[in-house]
């Protein structure tokens, strides 16, 4: 296949991508509705109880998909608190792996989007997500081991820590970049004209590296951003804590992450639209282990029957639409205050964890 017929196919891929991604989830609820192992004989009433889960998770993956955090670090306190008000309580490796399997299929879904929209540098992403990819792995094995209060002890610190981190962190799109580096320039800057226009991306987008490192990249609008790719070690620490935290609680990655890329002064954006890839592929991975991976460790061996499906029916293809709809919300609203939202949120839920560990502690 050549050059040229690869970037086509490229360019009609991401030109339809809409098609594409929402096809995703049909098949994927075609699938569980014809194949999944239920343990059983079920009817409707089994696939339509957890309807008003679509919502719900329609509306949490938007807001996190728009600033650019997991989703699970919605998902998972939802799943706690509110999830038994209607429902019967589940078990932290469910709620896990509930959160991660919607997650993974909202997020993949927002990453095509924003590299639709030339903000994501997946040279990048990959090099993080290497890097992350052991501390995934080692965090999803020990949430099969560790007690049911130490769980919702360290969920509650991760979530004190995002919150933290997101009020630290500024994400308005529109303001110049805080750096002190020349290299760094704000979103929409004019340094330079002479600026990439690849022909296998949509408007007038590319991306150039120059000799010295600096990286010019041009969105679809024909907004230019300008940085380095330095602070491997900085991002690599942060990645790390926050990918065991990952595989353990279903979140972490995407908050640390996104502070490490502003504190190396990778552009608003782009520190968004990358940190979408790192994080939808932890997510995947850290599925996969929750799922098949509870008898490595002498856990709870946990199979595709015990999954909830007729809990996933519903959030994978909410989170889905969620993705897409994120890049839109991002341009159209004050990203700033849907953060600081976000954040007073998680310092609310994390009280209420350490209370509830309390109170099974005793």
């Amino acid at each position: 296949m050549t050059t040229d017929t690869t970037s086509a196919i490229q360019k009609t891929f991401l030109k339809h991508q809409h098609l594409f991604v929402m096809l995703a989830p049909v098949v994927f609820v075609a699938t569980v509705l014809l194949a999944a192992p239920t343990g059983g004989d079920v009817g409707v009433d089994y696939w339509l109880e957890f309807w008003w889960l679509f919502p719900a998770f329609l509306l949490g993956a938007t807001i996190v998909n728009t600033v650019g955090i997991s989703g699970s670090a919605l998902f998972v306190p939802f799943l706690i608190f509110i999830f038994p008000l209607f429902a019967q309580p589940l078990q932290p490796e469910t709620i896990v792996k509930v959160g991660l399997i919607s997650e993974a299929f909202g997020l993949s879904s927002s990453s095509i989007a924003f590299i639709q929209y030339g903000l994501v540098d997946r040279r990048l992403a990959l090099t993080l997500v290497g890097g992350a990819v052991p501390f995934v792995v080692a965090g999803a094995l020990l949430s099969f081991v560790i007690p049911e209060v130490v769980f919702h002890s360290l969920l509650g610190l991760a979530l004190i820590a995002a919150a933290y981190l997101l009020f630290r962190i500024d994400l308005d799109h529109g303001g110049q970049e805080s750096s002190d580096d020349s290299s760094a320039v704000a979103d929409g800057g004019t340094v330079d004209r002479n600026l990439p226009n690849d022909a296998d991306k949509l408007g007038p987008a590319g991306v150039r590296t120059d000799d010295d490192g600096t990286v010019t990249r041009v969105d679809r609008e024909g907004d230019d951003y300008r940085y380095t790719r330095g602070g491997y070690l900085r991002r690599f620490g942060n990645y790390s804590v926050g990918g065991l935290f990952q595989g353990l609680a279903g979140f972490g990655v995407g908050e640390l992450g996104i502070i490490s890329m502003l504190g190396t002064k990778v552009p608003v954006r782009i520190a968004i639209g990358t940190n979408h890839i790192v994080v939808a592929l932890t997510a995947v991975l850290a599925s996969l282990v929750h799922v098949f991976g509870g008898g490595l460790v002498g856990g709870h061996s946990l199979s595709l029957a015990t999954t909830p499906w007729n809990m996933v029916v519903f959030t994978v293809p909410a989170t889905v639409i969620g993705g897409q709809i994120a890049p839109y919300v991002s341009n159209a609203l004050d990203t700033t205050t849907i953060k600081n939202f976000v954040g007073v949120l998680f310092g609310i839920i994390s009280v209420a964890l350490f209370l509830m560990a309390a109170g099974n502690a005793f």
